[in-house]
């Protein structure tokens, strides 16, 4: 036991250091294009820190770990939006901009629903994979294109990071390929410690899958949003949760499936599971509705409550088995 923690607590850490890394190299190459704050969330901030359920959950598939690799995705978009965003709620109201209202927030919760489609059948297949990624590559460039449309319309804001960039182009591809490096041995050390203690302490792969990864692998999600919350970037907070959504849910189960087709148990197509992660995306979207485009420390209360109800739905033996 004392090994499987050690393992799996430097697993995180390597996890976290390495989405820390591709974070800082992204951002710093989407800086140098002029990219706006809201489209870095949803792209390049939200896939840097969506790479550690990426890479856990291929890592899950390949050990034939089916129920750990959806467990892990539906358990970190519960995580980000009720934890995650409950959190960042409560410390300072979080602003959710219009167009991700109108846009973004729907798209999540669609592409939520899409995803019966390949898992009610408890197979993932390489042409399931396949239309994930196909609907996630198509998703993306219709956010990259909005955003540009609505940049060019709107009058030039003053560009305090274009004025001396900090850091190089080599060091921010550098610290790129040390970050992915750090993601690949984090998430093989993770998956088996999380495995060889929830084994221990008898829980099923579910909910190993849906607790202690989907936990982990939604650190980066986190310290992310706090930090820029803090800041008053509202644009990189909300867009981190809501892109890392959308990601988790087509290219995370897409390129686990692509690379290794897994099965899954009967309770994530179209169980109790699945349908707790639809309500809660509705529930997000629902507060800032409510909220007039700003969730409150009220709306941030119910969000953890929500996730608070969830684990123990998890862990009293009624969740997945």
């Amino acid at each position: 036991m004392f090994w499987a923690l050690l393992v799996l607590a430097i697993g995180l850490v390597l996890l976290w250091k390495g989405a820390d890394l591709l974070v800082g190299g992204a951002v710093g190459l989407a800086e140098r294009m002029g990219v706006s704050q809201l489209v870095m969330g949803l792209t390049i901030v939200a896939m840097g820190t969506s790479a550690p359920e990426v890479a856990a959950s291929i890592a899950a598939a390949v050990s034939g770990k089916g129920d750990i690799a959806i467990g892990n995705v539906y358990g970190s978009n519960i995580a980000n939006l009720a934890l995650v965003g409950g959190l960042v709620a409560l410390l300072r109201p979080l602003q959710v901009p219009a167009g991700t209202l109108r846009r973004e927030i729907p798209a999540m919760l669609g592409v939520a629903l899409l995803l019966w489609l390949p898992l009610h059948d408890l197979t993932t297949s390489r042409v399931d994979a396949l239309l994930l990624l196909l609907v996630f590559a198509v998703l993306v460039v219709y956010t990259v294109r909005t955003a540009r449309a609505t940049r060019t319309n709107r009058p030039a804001e003053p560009s305090h990071v274009a004025a001396k960039p900090v850091r190089t182009l080599g060091r921010d591809i550098l610290s790129m390929a040390f970050g992915l490096a750090a993601l690949a041995g984090g998430a093989r050390m993770a998956v088996y410690g999380a495995v060889a203690i929830g084994t221990r302490i008898g829980l099923s792969d579910a909910v190993i899958g849906s607790t202690i990864m989907a936990v982990g692998t939604s650190l980066p999600e986190l310290v992310t949003c706090v930090v820029a919350a803090v800041k008053g970037h509202h644009d990189i907070s909300v867009g981190n949760l809501v892109g890392s959504n959308i990601f988790n849910t087509l290219l995370v189960v897409g390129a686990a499936g692509i690379i290794h087709p897994f099965t899954i148990g009967a309770r994530f197509a179209g169980g109790p599971d699945y349908w707790i992660m639809i309500a809660v995306s509705a529930g997000f979207g629902m507060a800032a509705v409510l909220g007039r485009r700003t969730i409150g420390r009220i709306g941030g209360t119910v969000l953890l409550a929500a996730y608070a109800g969830y684990m123990v739905f998890l862990l009293s033996g009624t969740g997945p088995v």
